[in-house]
């Protein structure tokens, strides 16, 4: 009887492990929803786009709300108004633009004690926008020769199998070769087919950040190899608690570390240690030599595209949302990409302002040579439209782009599912 009430104890103590464990915060139960009046949120030039304004509790109109909103282009709104009743539960706000851009609408309502935010954001001519940013006179040079200087140091790779990540299909190794300079490695993840043979690969370049990383393992099923990798020079299958102490502490606000020195400039080692990940992927054996793909997405959007304009052995890219596009626009009142180096800054660094030249993806994207699929969001306000578009409209090969329009900083599943299938048929996996 005793071993009876212990056992159904220890299933109760289980099923309340499970449900707390594995349920999930979805949405809100209070929605904010700014829609532009057109379906495709796509304006011409001095158009009038008309948001209406709308808060909806379990799907039901609210009432009597009061919200505050801005109005006008990304980041640079030139409308506020706050404090502002819906009387018969939505309000309608216009505005438009005279130059290619996005028109944003924010709002933050006030319901109960709680603040619910929402956006709406019109594009006007999206596929005028051209670049701020330039690239340097030694550009090119520049890369070849950090490149060529890196390949001066062997790879001298490890790989360590992770058996309990390994199915029956794929075997998944920690793996690490050496980056920059002697003793600097970067780190990754690869997962190889099991069965003998040639396969394509798929290089996996991270989003910003320090976090473990788990691999691909669905496409390396699918039959092909795939190396997901850290930027960080650490080993990427610790706990994440041990990236956060280093995020806060030593690796805090990495992405501004030596900004105003082109060589020691923290995105060097990283778009180094990208190129270096394809040097590896090249000298395993299982490598067919053929289809070779990079995907990312923010962060990793933009090393997708450096990766890919610098090195010919890339076969094709898929970027979702990518960041470091357009620096320079933000000098002139539009909407740059993360890390938003310059933004509302009237006397910036001059020599932060050259060295972000170097590293601009707008600059990288001029130079792709191999197809190109590119998704994201016009609610984007991390990695805003404009400096996207101004990198996807500087692409002289060929390039597909995916918008879909709600996503902000996020992918829905259906883009998520697009994205891998292209790369898929790009890889010959379909």
């Amino acid at each position: 009887m005793v071993r009876k009430i212990v056992f159904v104890l220890a299933i109760l103590i289980g099923q309340v492990i499970f449900s707390t464990t594995f349920a999930q915060i979805r949405g809100n139960e209070v929605r904010v929803v700014v829609s532009p009046n057109h379906n495709d949120w796509r304006y011409a030039l001095n158009e009038k786009c008309e948001f209406t304004i709308q808060v909806f509790k379990a799907q039901n109109l609210l009432q009597n709300v009061r919200i505050d909103y801005e109005l006008g282009p990304e980041m640079y709104p030139d409308v506020q108004k706050k404090n502002i009743l819906l009387k018969d539960g939505k309000i309608q706000v216009s505005s438009s633009l005279k130059k290619p851009g996005f028109l944003r609408c924010k709002v933050k309502a006030y319901v109960g004690e709680r603040v619910y935010e929402g956006m709406a954001t019109a594009g006007y001519a999206p596929e005028e926008i051209k670049a701020y940013t330039t690239a340097p006179a030694d550009f090119d040079a520049y890369w070849a020769n950090a490149l060529a200087e890196s390949r001066n140091v062997p790879l001298e790779p490890t790989m360590e199998l992770i058996p309990e990540r390994c199915t029956d299909k794929v075997d998944v190794y920690q793996v690490s070769f050496q980056n920059i300079r002697w003793g600097s490695r970067t780190y990754g993840i690869l997962c190889m087919p099991k069965a003998g043979g040639k396969y394509p690969a798929l290089l996996r370049v991270p989003g910003a950040g320090i976090r473990p990383y788990y691999g691909d393992i669905t496409t390396a099923s699918k039959g092909a190899i795939t190396l997901e990798i850290g930027i960080h020079g650490i080993p990427v299958t610790m706990e994440q608690s041990y990236y956060d102490k280093l995020f806060n502490g030593a690796l805090w606000n990495y992405w501004e570390m030596n900004a105003n020195d082109k060589d020691r400039f923290y995105y060097k080692r990283v778009v180094v240690g990208a190129l270096r990940a394809v040097d590896f992927i090249c000298s395993l054996p299982q490598y067919n030599g053929k289809a070779l793909g990079v995907s990312g997405s923010s962060q990793g959007g933009a090393l997708s595209i450096i990766t890919a304009a610098l090195d010919k052995r890339v076969t094709c890219l898929a970027a979702v949302h990518p960041a470091m596009c357009d620096f320079m626009a933000a000098q002139y009142d539009r909407a740059c990409g993360w890390p938003h180096y310059f933004y509302k800054q009237s006397n910036p660094d001059k020599n932060q302002l050259e060295v972000s030249r170097y590293y601009d993806a707008v600059n990288f994207a001029s130079r792709l040579s191999v197809p190109a699929w590119f998704s994201w969001g016009y609610n984007d306000d991390v990695c805003p439209p404009s400096s996207m578009y101004a990198a996807y409209n500087s692409v002289p090969s060929f390039k597909e782009l995916h918008p879909y329009l709600e996503t902000g900083h996020y992918w829905y599943q259906e883009q998520y599912d697009e994205w891998n299938q292209w790369l898929w048929r790009q890889m010959g996996l379909n």
